[in-house]
């Protein structure tokens, strides 16, 4: 069964149909869906939703463009929230440089104090980076990153930087980009980073691949995204959701070797 490792069910775009939609998963071969937090209030409906569905799971984060709203004391109310038995990560946190705010120094301390969160409660991290190649690469270096492990969310950059967060321990997060005609650098990512590295995701409501772009996007389209991926790898169908699979419950479902692969 496939394993969708980002999602955003908690979003208003599924306020009319989201228990009916998620209801219809594992009957379409989603066997696991990680729902991530964005903010204080999307942690916590994250988490409700893997109380209701066994077949959920929730990241608790700050999406870098969230983190003006962060503060000591709900900092430390994050912290309970990454405690939760069916919390399996810290995210998504990263940079966000598209837009000016917030500062890019705000988002800087938060993205590091997350690292350090996720160090301290030893979950790995799920990293959006935007327009921030350079800082995010810096930051989890500086940071010791190979040593917390996670993935780099929605992949935007050169195969080149890939292999450097693969050689960091990092996966790779491949989309619905993946499909699209101009998704040429990702594609060039997938065809050389290794499978043992690559996650499926679909960042729903957003992102879906083609022939659904531009509709609301749910992880019953990640069959394109993975038959997109054996086409460019030279790959099975089976063989990427068997491999991807493997990977997800790797990082998210084991408790040992999350960054050693064990």
């Amino acid at each position: 069964m496939i394993f969708e490792t980002h999602a955003h069910y908690d979003d208003e775009a599924f306020d009319d149909d989201r228990d009916l939609l998620l209801s219809t998963m594992q009957e379409n071969d989603i066997g696991w869906i990680v729902n991530v937090g964005a903010s204080l209030k999307s942690t916590a409906a994250s988490i409700r939703l893997a109380e209701k569905y066994p077949f959920v799971y929730a990241a608790a984060g700050v999406h870098p463009s969230e983190t003006a709203e962060l503060n000591e004391e709900n900092f430390a109310q994050l912290r309970v929230h990454c405690l939760h038995e069916k919390v399996v990560a810290v995210g998504e946190i990263g940079l966000d440089y598209y837009w000016d705010e917030p500062d890019h120094e705000i988002q800087k301390l938060w993205f590091a104090r997350q690292l350090e969160l996720a160090r301290a409660v030893n979950k790995p991290v799920i990293i959006h980076s935007r327009d921030a190649a350079k800082d995010t690469y810096d930051l989890l270096t500086a940071h010791r990153a190979e040593e917390i492990g996670g993935v780099i969310h929605c992949f935007s950059y050169s195969a080149e930087m890939a292999q450097a967060y693969v050689k960091m321990g990092f996966y790779i997060g491949v989309g619905g980009v993946v499909t699209f005609k101009n998704g040429k650098k990702l594609k060039e990512v997938v065809e050389a980073v290794p499978i043992d590295r690559i996650l499926l995701e679909t960042d729903s409501p957003y992102l879906a691949p083609e022939p659904n772009r531009g509709r609301r996007n749910s992880s019953l389209n990640i069959p394109y995204i993975a038959q997109q991926i054996a086409g460019i790898r030279g790959m099975s169908y089976e063989e990427v959701v068997s491999a991807t699979q493997q990977n997800a419950a790797r990082l998210y479902l084991s408790e040992k070797g999350r960054r050693e692969g064990e």
